[in-house]
């Protein structure tokens, strides 16, 4: 049976070498075999730049680039760490990157594809942080500096997220449930999927008058969560 694979937010680092080495055979195997693979953003843990030249950089891009040799559509999206995947990675890679939101079509039922930090509206103070980091300005200024200094940055700028998160209420940081529904009533859906919150769960809602689903991917710190597509619905899986 056809199959659509969707997973989002690995924050692949070399700290966590383990994560890597399930993501690397979970493209080996399952990749290999669906129709498409989505990676809806944080692939990395972070990114500083397409000329990084990072062992873990080389195996990632080298493991997708099998996948997609291997007759897989391998489509990329944007997240809050990684938003500065360029053209020459996915050139490397052999995949695609996706806009953020994009909607496509899944088996007859039109979805849309989100990272889902657009969705956290509530979290004012990551919002306008957000903003300035995708100015195409500010991005151009970062990508100038050498190497080694954007990798300090990144990790700086990592550091300082941790500790405003720590005072953060949990429910700022998860999606606003009317931004949800505006969404999706813009974009004409009933169905959503999305990652970011790290909160893997299947939310039934009501959206243009009629049922309609939001779908939550889980992380990859400490496991792999995935979401099975086929032409007889959706499923939620654990990867061990």
């Amino acid at each position: 049976m056809p199959c659509t694979l969707f997973i989002s937010d690995l924050h692949l680092d070399p700290q966590r070498p383990e994560i890597t080495r399930l993501f690397l055979d979970f493209l080996g195997t399952r990749g290999h075999l669906a129709e498409c693979l989505y990676i809806l953003g944080d692939l990395f843990e972070a990114w500083v730049g397409d000329d990084d030249d990072s062992a873990l950089a080389s195996a990632v891009c080298a493991g997708i680039r099998d996948c997609t040799q291997a007759g897989t559509a391998v489509y990329v999206m944007h997240g809050n760490r990684d938003f500065l995947l360029g053209k020459d990675f996915a050139a490397a890679c052999g995949c695609t990157l996706l806009t953020d939101p994009s909607a496509i079509d899944l088996y007859g039922q039109t979805t849309l594809l989100m990272h889902g930090d657009l969705l956290c509206t509530d979290d004012h103070e990551y919002m306008d942080f957000r903003g300035m980091v995708r100015e195409p300005r500010w991005q151009q200024a970062f990508l100038a500096k050498p190497l080694a200094e954007r990798r300090q940055i990144a990790l700086q700028l990592r550091e300082t997220s941790i500790e405003r998160i720590r005072g953060k209420p949990e429910s700022i940081m998860d999606v606003n449930r009317q931004t949800v529904v505006d969404t999706m009533e813009r974009h004409a859906v009933q169905r959503l999927i999305h990652g970011h919150t790290h909160r893997p769960a299947v939310h039934e809602l009501t959206v243009n008058g009629k049922p309609a689903q939001r779908l939550v991917l889980g992380d990859w710190y400490e496991q792999g969560s995935v979401l099975e597509c086929t032409p007889a619905g959706c499923q939620l899986q654990t990867l061990g």
